[in-house]
């Protein structure tokens, strides 16, 4: 049955995925797979395609649209090729609209242009050995020291987390404040003691790294808080229900009801 929420619009960006998967994808899906990681140029590939930063401003180099028909085909295109390589959901739909929504002027020019392009990979950093879905056990610290903050913790289960360039981190800010003393930092590829771990065998996925990172006295100047100090709980409710919205359209293959 022709579904009618699509227009003509969306069918000709279907068209467009559709080569990117033939061309940028299957050729390279099975190394992918069995190295457990996808290469970079998927992404600035991507970003040629017009398949990353269509949701970003235009004036950074995005595509500057809000309608989530476009994510959604994106995932429709990859199940049905049953070929996973870069993480364009977790860029587009999962960690992109932290930075859109939450960077101040000076960080939108920092890094959207690279976002929008593909060249700087994201991720985001909630899950701890000790604290899964309950985001209030999260033990990951920053402290003020002048105009910086020092993290240190670990994190685990952080898609992307190999291949990222910037990491949106949650951190503990106020011990004393609950839900309202954690807050959101956007930690670089490249800063001293910030430092990869195992990457993490799952059933699926494959090509999308799932990695372990570690924070040891990690130095991040303050002109890296994202959004605002003590508000990383309520800016993390505001866009966790969306980020979950592409995900099992995107981890199943075509008439298999079983995620891979």
């Amino acid at each position: 049955m022709k579904r009618q929420i699509y227009t003509a619009e969306h069918e000709a960006f279907r068209a467009t995925v559709k080569e990117y998967i033939e061309r940028e994808l299957v050729p390279h899906a099975e190394k992918w797979e069995t190295e457990r990681i996808v290469d970079r140029s998927a992404y600035t590939a991507a970003g040629k395609y017009g398949l990353i930063g269509f949701n970003m401003p235009e004036e950074f180099g995005g595509g500057g649209s809000d309608d989530f028909r476009f994510n959604a085909i994106i995932d429709e295109e990859l199940a049905k090729a049953g070929v996973h390589g870069p993480a364009l959901s977790l860029h587009n739909d999962v960690v992109g609209p932290y930075f859109k929504e939450l960077a101040n002027d000076e960080q939108k020019q920092r890094w959207m242009p690279g976002i929008a392009s593909g060249e700087l990979i994201i991720a985001i950093a909630m899950t701890e050995p000790g604290a899964g879905s309950d985001l209030a056990g999260i033990r990951t610290s920053a402290v003020r020291d002048g105009d910086d903050w020092i993290i240190n913790g670990s994190k685990t289960f952080i898609s992307s987390g190999i291949n990222c360039d910037l990491c949106v981190v949650v951190a503990r800010t106020d011990p004393e404040a609950g839900h309202k003393g954690f807050t959101l930092f956007v930690v670089e590829r490249g800063m001293e003691g910030f430092t990869r771990g195992r990457k993490l065998d799952k059933m699926g996925l494959h090509s999308q790294d799932t990695s372990e990172l570690h924070f040891e006295n990690v130095r991040v100047p303050n002109a890296n808080l994202l959004g605002k100090e003590g508000r990383g709980f309520y800016h993390l409710m505001t866009n966790l229900p969306s980020e979950r919205l592409p995900g099992i359209a995107s981890t199943r293959r075509p008439n298999s009801p079983v995620a891979r």
